[in-house]
């Protein structure tokens, strides 16, 4: 149901791998709100996902960029803001990518180049995206950005690896990136620690089936579904959240503030 909470509203979406992707389901939700946005991924990733059929069913041009690579965002603002008419709106930053765990190598024993590689990719990208879009000035005063986030930025989760060090490092800058914005632009900078979720690239990590039930049990609400996120982050680009900044804001059913559940107590009585 539509309730047209970012009707005007320009955007950027990323990450949008496929159907089963947190951002694809952002694009809908954002579509359906009566936003107008630009989706864009790495060119790799355009080529191993189904992109077009996302643009085709929302009305959105696609834009390709490398968040790592400065001319490409520089680019993609541009012509983002030339398409759309005017400045951006709302940015959801939905890239993450560790060499390391697709090559299940033990955080103990960390291939450095790998390392820096996930850094560079999955939080020096959103550091990336706002510097340009800020000396740009390509994002409207009380704009909104979220970036996508997990909950081992804070706890030590063994199957996320440099991952978690990563995660850390992209909240950081979101809290410090937010005051410089928030103090010049009113632009409002927030990421979201999600569940579990049922996403090709969370699906790769080694024993995530496990974990996800293990999660969706200590859990009071279950594990939050890649379309509740959504929603979520379309309450954080629209204008109910506009004193929402430097924020982590756990989207988890529960699991965050849970010290054990009850089903998990009985399952370790049997």
């Amino acid at each position: 149901m539509s309730n047209n909470l970012l009707k005007g509203k320009r955007g950027i979406i990323t990450g949008a791998l496929d159907e089963n992707s947190i951002a694809w389901k952002v694009a809908q939700k954002a579509h359906e709100q009566g936003a107008s946005f630009v989706l864009t991924n790495a060119p790799i990733a355009m080529r191993m996902g189904e992109i077009n059929k996302l643009a085709d069913s929302t009305g959105s041009k696609i834009i390709p960029a490398d968040a790592t690579i400065i001319p490409d965002i520089e680019k993609l603002y541009s012509e983002s803001m030339q398409h759309l008419g005017g400045k951006i709106d709302f940015v959801l930053h939905s890239i993450g990518m560790s060499v390391n765990i697709r090559k299940n190598i033990p955080y103990t024993e960390l291939n450095y180049d790998f390392f820096n590689k996930g850094i560079d990719v999955s939080a020096m990208s959103f550091h990336k995206m706002l510097a340009v879009a800020h000396k740009m000035d390509a994002i409207n005063d009380w704009g909104s950005v979220v970036a996508l986030t997990y909950i081992a930025a804070q706890r030590a989760y063994p199957f996320y690896t440099d991952m978690a060090d990563i995660k850390a490092m992209l909240e950081s800058i979101a809290r410090t990136f937010g005051y410089h914005y928030g103090m010049q632009k009113k632009v409002r900078i927030n990421t979201v620690s999600q569940s579990p979720t049922r996403t090709t690239a969370g699906s790769g990590i080694k024993g995530f089936n496990e974990f996800y039930e293990f999660a969706d049990k200590q859990s009071p609400l279950g594990n939050a579904s890649a379309e509740d996120c959504a929603n979520y982050c379309i309450s954080l680009f629209s204008d109910l959240t506009r004193m929402v900044t430097m924020q982590n804001l756990m989207h988890d059913g529960g699991y965050s503030s849970t010290g054990v559940s009850q089903s998990q107590l009985d399952a370790l009585m049997k």
